[in-house]
């Protein structure tokens, strides 16, 4: 496992993702549309401005005033109202299906040992605003720069899994390779642009 994550460049931001699941999980949730790392330091804002990113005080925070928080200069996302509600969304989520703990999203109830790869992969499906290449990549994060490996994760996580790529932040660790990854992004995008045109 990776002891610090580089994720956004800024020591206490990234610390912050580094040791709590579940500003991660909302990192990833605000990565969208939205350079990388600044969707990333998302968490941070609204850790300074609620005074917790705990998942209970999250989804118990009163909607408007989240509304608020989440769009006070600077806004933790371009569309900073419409996230503020599916970020208070994933927090009651996980508070009521994971009491509050992320790191249960990887275990099986019941004392039947870790989930697999696939299991993990459904269940971040479920979660609000999480489609299938957003729950991939976060598995994929999961499982290059966190040490969380159900079986078969690479599997699951498709090419984001893949060793030496840069396809996502699952394979940001530095300055260079957050470049290499946004420019495969760009090389992505100009492709299916050239298709949609011939």
């Amino acid at each position: 496992m990776t002891a610090q994550l580089w994720i956004t460049g800024d020591p206490e931001t990234d610390a912050l993702l580094s040791d709590d699941m579940f500003a991660l999980l909302v990192g990833m949730l605000l990565d969208q549309q939205y350079p990388m790392e600044h969707a990333f330091a998302g968490p941070r804002k609204i850790r300074e401005r609620l005074g917790s990113i705990d998942p209970h005080a999250v989804a118990d925070a009163d909607p408007d005033e989240f509304v608020t928080l989440a769009t006070t200069p600077p806004a933790i996302h371009r569309y900073g109202r419409s996230m503020a509600g599916r970020v208070q969304a994933l927090a009651r989520t996980v508070v009521d299906d994971y009491d509050g703990d992320v790191a249960k999203i990887g275990t099986t109830p019941g004392a039947q040992g870790p989930a697999t790869g696939a299991e993990v992969l459904s269940r971040l499906r479920a979660l609000p605003g999480f489609g299938e290449q957003k729950a991939k990549i976060f598995l994929a994060l999961l499982g290059k720069q966190r040490g969380i490996r159900p079986a078969g994760w690479q599997e699951a996580a498709g090419h984001y899994g893949d060793e030496g790529s840069r396809r996502s932040i699952a394979d940001v660790t530095s300055a260079e390779s957050l470049t290499e990854v946004r420019a495969f992004k760009k090389a992505q995008k100009a492709a299916a642009k050239a298709a949609t045109s011939d």
